[in-house]
């Protein structure tokens, strides 16, 4: 017995120095994402969407809750933000070129419309995030407008 509990003080402090060490935050300017909001035009309802349900992952600028300050949490948070950024990222809109531009709107009506996005795990503890029938079909719609516009765009180019 006296050998699981030295195994558990030392994973006890362990874990405590943990807390004082955690990955880089992404804490960038939410202005980051103008560009893309004035190039693809989102009505005041898929702005506010998009804020709720997408900015946190897939911009420069991510809001934290209170429990992301503790590990091994912020590292799990810090590797879906890194992910997500990777995959699609509103801030380096103006950086995409015409095709990436219509293939990434293709991809988030897609994900949105199969329900992939947002992530679960990012559901659970961000209700609002939640997205409706009504707000996919928001999100969709207008989503299918721009990579249509993009398209168009390539073939007189």
């Amino acid at each position: 017995m006296k050998v699981v509990k030295k195994i558990g003080w030392v994973v006890v402090i362990v874990f405590v120095i943990a807390q004082f060490f955690g990955p880089e935050k992404n804490e960038g300017d939410l202005t980051t994402i103008t560009a893309f909001v004035n190039e693809t035009k989102p009505s005041e309802e898929v702005h506010k969407i998009l804020k709720e349900a997408c900015f946190d992952c897939h911009s420069n600028k991510t809001r934290y809750p209170w429990y992301s300050t503790i590990t091994p949490i912020n590292y799990w948070m810090a590797d879906h933000v890194k992910v997500g950024k990777k995959k699609l990222n509103f801030s380096k809109w103006s950086e995409y070129s015409l095709r990436r531009k219509a293939h990434k709107m293709e991809e988030l009506y897609e994900e949105v419309e199969k329900k992939n996005m947002p992530l679960d795990s990012y559901t659970w503890t961000h209700r609002e995030a939640n997205l409706t029938a009504r707000q996919i079909k928001l999100v969709v719609d207008w989503a299918k407008q721009v990579e249509s516009a993009y398209e168009k765009q390539k073939t007189t180019k």
